[in-house]
């Protein structure tokens, strides 16, 4: 199983890309692989509207 240690949104050149960590466990519990990454460009609606709702929800707890 992948299982998603860490993710974060960042806004380059190419458009809004999610860089993400995971680590692969077996069936067993055995650790496989551990921070490896990966990264695409946001390119459907679903996805940039819960970047949206997210960036909304830190925006509110910052008071702004």
């Amino acid at each position: 199983m992948k299982k998603v240690t860490s993710f974060t949104h960042l806004v380059t050149g190419e458009g809004d890309r999610i860089a993400y960590t995971y680590s692969e466990i077996s069936e067993d519990g055995n650790i496989l692989s551990q921070n490896t990454k990966g990264n695409f460009i946001v390119t459907d609606a679903d996805t940039l509207s819960a970047i949206e709702t997210i960036d909304r929800i830190i925006n509110q707890k910052l008071g702004d």
